[in-house]
């Protein structure tokens, strides 16, 4: 009976440190997801007179001094109606605050990278750390946050669990020829470049979502596309299941040549 009490005190002592051990461990995506969505904006279009004043279009995110906001390239619109007061916007969502729309700014722009800047004014936002994504690996786990269905579900961002998948080389063309520049000209002669693909769910609100470390909430790399059977419409009824993101040294790369 002592050996068996032994062997009982031995097990509880193992099974208490284990508890101790779980309770002492940080929730640590948890956190990464409640900081990563105090720095998500919506971003779009704003025009006071019609309904909806706010027309959704992606994702962003704050970075740098909290007022700068990365997006993709594709998400912002080639032309707004300046002569209906029409202006670029982000939307903070509600998030622990009211929802506000900001005006916003266009600013450099990597259309060969599908990456975009912008800026707004008011309290800056919480910044979000950038890693640079030399350090990322084929099978590592990754998060994402954003609007997966844009304006459908509400300005409430929305985090999915992935894994990447495969490295795989790309080229992103512009939408028209009216985009290419001799600078982007060069880059697309260079070939393709390396992209995450992720075993995630990605839907076309997503563009733009930072994709970050779970565990220091460290931006990695931007959700830029999701990979569609058939249709557009299908991407949504029928996801695949594969989405890609822009690794994210090009960011880096990006807003080291704006700050100069």
């Amino acid at each position: 009976m002592r050996r068996d009490r032994r062997g009982w005190g031995a097990t509880a002592a193992l099974a208490l440190t284990l508890l101790w051990a779980a309770a002492d461990s940080p929730a640590q995506p948890a956190r990464s997801i409640e900081r990563v969505k105090a720095a998500i904006v919506a971003v779009g279009t704003f025009q006071r007179t019609r309904s909806p004043a706010f027309q959704f279009r992606g994702t962003g995110f704050a970075v740098a001094d909290g007022l700068t906001i990365v997006t993709n390239a594709h998400v912002l619109p080639e032309t707004v109606d300046s002569e209906k007061l029409e202006g670029l916007a982000v939307l903070l969502p509600a998030v622990g605050r009211e929802v506000q729309v900001r005006a916003a700014t266009r600013g450099p722009v990597d259309a060969a990278h599908d990456l975009a800047l912008l800026r707004v004014g008011g309290a800056p936002l919480p910044a979000l750390a950038l890693r640079d994504s030399a350090g990322v690996r084929e099978g590592d786990s990754v998060l994402f946050t954003g609007f997966p269905i844009g304006a459908v579900l509400g300005p409430f961002p929305a985090t999915h669990r992935g894994m990447v998948a495969a490295i795989t080389p790309i080229v992103i063309p512009p939408p028209n020829a009216r985009q290419l520049d001799p600078a982007m000209i060069r880059q697309l002669a260079g070939g393709p470049f390396p992209v995450f693909q992720l075993d995630a769910t990605a839907y076309p609100g997503n563009s733009g979502s930072p994709l970050y470390a779970p565990d220091t909430g460290e931006v990695v790399g931007v959700v830029n596309m999701v990979f569609v059977k058939r249709t557009k419409e299908a991407a949504l009824t029928e996801p695949s299941g594969i989405s890609y993101a822009i690794p994210s040294r090009y960011l880096i790369e990006l807003l080291k040549r704006s700050s100069r």
